[in-house]
């Protein structure tokens, strides 16, 4: 239940579903309500595979290029920190996708996929945290509750993409500003233990 607990809390502070809000309510607003939750529905499930294949295929892919799962933290962390600042910082619950993406999503017939599971709610941010979550000590019955942890996230995500449009009315500007410096704090806790943990572990030394 630890694991549990930890993959949730670390997984949704990054993947952070409030920013996505804004975003999915504009493409969406045409959309039947029907229709609208079909489409949080397969974006959530995409989440869901996207970060079960960064967490089981992950470290693969950084012993294919010779990358050290410390490095990934550190680089992890910093990506973590940045996009933590920016959600600290006025005006800061930015989208995480560009003005030209949007505009071409605008177009497609589904946009479950992307940008609103990549790389909305599963980005690099948390992929890396999915891959940094792999260690060779797990037991089957760890990585069944991280996997766990995934699907509990992407069924929080899909409540608040489904609630986005009470809550946008309820929190106002302000309120969703505040959510966002929140979002940003523990996200930036979060990339700060990453960069402490690697660099502990590179560097026992400093650490005694």
């Amino acid at each position: 239940m630890e694991i549990l607990l930890a993959t949730f809390t670390t997984l949704f502070s990054v993947v952070n579903p409030f920013s996505a809000m804004p975003v999915f309510l504009t493409m969406t607003e045409d959309d039947t309500p029907a229709h609208r939750g079909s489409i949080a529905l397969r974006a959530c499930i995409y989440m869901i595979g996207v970060l079960a294949v960064s967490f089981f295929a992950g470290q693969y892919v950084l012993n294919f290029f010779g990358i050290n799962i410390h490095h990934l933290r550190i680089a992890g962390g910093i990506l973590l920190m940045r996009s933590a600042f920016d959600l600290l910082t006025p005006g800061g619950n930015r989208s995480k996708v560009s003005d030209a993406t949007l505009d071409e999503s605008r177009h497609k017939d589904d946009i479950s996929f992307t940008p609103l599971a990549m790389p909305m709610l599963s980005g690099p941010g948390s992929m890396a945290v999915c891959i940094g979550l792999f260690t060779e000590k797990l037991s089957y019955i760890d990585m069944g509750m991280i996997v766990i942890g995934f699907a509990l996230v992407a069924l929080a995500a899909y409540t608040i993409l489904m609630s986005s449009l009470r809550l946008t009315r309820f929190l106002g500007r302000p309120g969703m500003a505040a959510l966002a410096r929140i979002m940003g704090f523990i996200t930036l806790a979060i990339g700060v233990n990453f960069l402490a943990t690697a660099i502990a572990a590179l560097f026992p030394g400093l650490s005694r």
